[in-house]
């Protein structure tokens, strides 16, 4: 999926009108995420072809933040910032489901480094709890039910401390509150 991007805008912009085609530099295919209401959105893909942007799937329902989308990402906040976003790479619980990105595999010493005041900031460490070099308190462990397939989403790629830091694309485990982007 080289050139995949994730864009998130807000409310009241209709689908299968490529808003993001000026934004996206060279990508080939865009994930479209579009709130519409409160934490509920809806998901479109998209396809760069010689016509164009074309639709592959829309309208797939969707969650973003507890706070819905906000124009842009703060740590503490419960929001989805809105924007366009490189995906670098994915993880999951499960094996590696395919689609081209890199993956990492996940077990219960990865984590996503939330401490804005450790180096490891905004980053997926490997560690024993008690050897962690930062705050896991302030981190996230990325072996839950959730996590079975997930991708980062490039927010906060500078790791300035309060900007943010673990946005992932990711599967629910069925219960509403926990399917979230």
């Amino acid at each position: 999926m080289a050139g995949t991007t994730l864009v998130g805008a807000p409310a009241g912009v209709a689908a299968g009108n490529p808003w993001f085609a000026r934004a996206v530099g060279n990508a080939t295919q865009v994930i479209s995420v579009v709130g519409t209401g409160g934490s509920d959105a809806k998901l479109d893909v998209y396809q760069r072809g010689p016509a164009g942007w074309q639709p592959v799937q829309a309208g797939i329902p969707a969650h973003v933040g507890s706070a819905g989308m906000a124009p842009e990402a703060k740590s503490g906040y419960p929001a989805t910032p809105m924007g366009v976003f490189a995906l670098p790479f994915a993880f999951g619980t499960a094996p590696n489901p395919g689609g081209g990105l890199r993956y990492v595999q996940v077990g219960p010493n990865h984590w996503w480094s939330g401490d804005d005041n450790s180096p490891t900031f905004n980053t997926m460490q490997v560690c024993q709890q008690a050897q962690c070099p930062f705050d896991t308190a302030a981190s996230e462990n990325l072996q839950i039910p959730q996590y079975k397939h997930a991708v980062v989403m490039g927010v906060n790629s500078a790791r300035a401390p309060g900007k943010g830091a673990a946005f992932f694309f990711h599967t629910t485990d069925g219960d509403r509150k926990s399917t979230r982007l």
